[in-house]
């Protein structure tokens, strides 16, 4: 087993890996970027290393940064956590050049999957259940109209290399065509640097269920029940659960099955996801595959008794998996709840600053990955997630109602959040039912979720400035350092020393 690892990543992930780390007795290397110098991830780890500029693309996304701070720190493996790095082929061949071992898949699997025409036309070839569409890039607007007529109306463009909502378009009639392939080309190359797109047929009020899978380096392929991730607000998930009340033990079969013969088409290994949509006559199909560990593995973990991270180590280690599928048991049910540093009643608009007060809900059945604290600023300049909420219990029913005793708990101060916001989703009937699918959340919004009236454009640009300005002041600003209490905190942060807050 690895003696060291480091973490290329931040905020509630990276400490989610430390505590498996330290549990595993495995020391852990932090990478930080200036707006990141008191950030929780920092102050858990054994050691860290300043790698950039605020902008992730200055310090996050820099490959050769990471691969420098493991080189120094004499790191042995990378966990990339997810998004920035973690399913970029081009830091598993880094790791690999430099004698790292890289915590996840390998590039020619995340590659092969991590492309959507791609991987629908590996499912295609082996005959397994995609949506109705194209398998490859659509270079022109003749063979879109052509095709999307095929198809027939109304069909999805989707970016190849996309996910998050970004080059993703529903389109009604031809008439729409032309402006939405524009439209998904343009933001496809803005987020992936890659413009491809390519056509689905859109499924009227799907249910998005998606597959946990376990490989390692001997061949052992398994998977471990599924997850309900309907629940999302523009093409991101917000609730997620295991298991789907959709699911029962025979779909569950044949879509485990499936989903393990899609990541042996890329000689999957370690920790993945596949994602699947499924119709009102319990149809499913496959829609792409995740090559890392998904933000909403907690409830996996919570209801399987499997602690993914740990299987993730051992896997990266080239130990063998002591699961067999027929090991792998269901029980009870979980819950997930992203908590962002949002203003739902203001569309959901950020709302970075400094939290004055912190209450995060305890108990039976509560669990709480942070990677917040009283003091702590929450930066401008990352996406705004604080923690995820998950609660268990023996029953569907007993976790709801564990949720909402969590929600009323959970209190923050000094910014805005989304927790009002999923008080109102726990107490909707049609959640409590179990009647969900990926239209919901804009169906509640639109029955009348309480929102203020949203500022005017200039007066948005304002407070992100002021919000901003207020960040780089506190950080410019003169403050007591934390007492160092061994030595890698006096040795190895010089520079993060001297930026710490007083104690409270």
């Amino acid at each position: 087993m690895f003696k060291k690892i480091l973490i290329a990543n931040r905020g509630e992930i990276a400490v989610r890996v430390m505590r498996a780390c330290r549990e595993m007795g495995i020391q852990t290397v932090a990478v930080y970027s200036d707006a990141d110098r008191t950030s929780l991830h920092v102050r858990y780890a054994d050691e860290a290393v300043h790698i950039g500029p605020s902008p992730s693309t200055r310090s996050y996304l820099r490959i050769d940064r990471v691969i420098e701070a493991a080189r120094r720190s004499r790191a042995e493996a990378i966990h990339p956590g997810y998004g920035f790095l973690a399913e970029n082929p081009d830091l598993a061949r880094a790791c690999t050049k430099a004698g790292i071992v890289f915590i996840g898949p390998t590039a020619e699997a995340m590659e092969l999957m991590g492309s959507k025409t791609a991987s629908r036309h590996a499912a295609i070839a082996s005959k397994l259940p995609v949506v109705p569409g194209t398998d490859r890039n659509l270079e022109s607007l003749d063979e879109v109209k052509r095709l999307a007529e095929k198809i027939g109306f109304p069909v999805m463009l989707k970016a190849a290399a996309g996910g998050g909502g970004k080059g993703l378009r529903k389109v009604e009639s031809a008439a729409e065509l032309e402006s939405a392939y524009r439209t998904a080309r343009s933001e496809a190359q803005n987020a992936f640097n890659d413009p491809s797109v390519y056509l689905e047929k859109y499924i009227e009020q799907p249910r998005h269920v998606e597959i946990q899978v376990l490989g390692d380096h001997h061949g052992n392929l398994i998977y471990l029940g599924e997850r309900e991730c309907s629940l999302q607000r523009r093409h991101q998930k917000v609730v997620e659960e295991c298991p789907s009340p959709l699911v029962d033990e025979d779909l569950r079969r044949r879509m485990g099955e499936t989903a393990v013969r899609i990541a042996a088409l890329a000689g999957y290994t370690n920790a993945g996801t596949v994602e699947f949509l499924v119709d009102r006559d319990r149809n499913f199909y496959f829609l792409e595959m995740n090559t890392r560990l998904q933000v909403e593995h907690p409830v996996t973990e919570l209801v399987t008794g499997v602690d993914l991270v740990k299987a993730q180590l051992r896997i990266a280690a080239g130990e063998r998996l002591t699961l067999r599928q027929e090991d792998i048991r269901m029980r009870g049910w979980a819950i997930e709840c992203r908590i962002y540093a949002e203003d739902p009643a203001n569309s959901f608009f950020p709302s970075p600053g400094l939290i004055t007060y912190l209450r995060p809900p305890s108990g039976p059945g509560v669990r709480v990955d942070s990677g917040s604290y009283v003091g702590w600023r929450v930066p401008l300049e990352y996406d705004p997630l604080l923690a995820k909420l998950v609660v268990y219990g023996d029953s569907r029913a007993s976790a709801i109602a564990r949720l909402e005793r969590a929600l009323v708990e959970y209190e923050v101060s000094g910014i805005r959040t989304n927790i009002p916001f999923f008080r109102s989703v726990a107490a909707h009937p049609d959640f409590i039912a179990g009647r969900l699918d990926t239209g919901f959340i804009d169906r509640f919004l639109a029955d009348g979720f309480p929102r203020r009236e949203m500022p005017e454009p200039e007066a948005q640009l304002v407070a992100m400035l002021v919000a901003a300005l207020e960040s780089r002041r506190e950080a410019a600003g003169a403050v007591t350092p934390v007492p160092a209490t061994n030595a890698w905190k006096t040795g190895g942060r010089e520079s993060l020393l001297s930026s710490w807050p007083a104690r409270r």
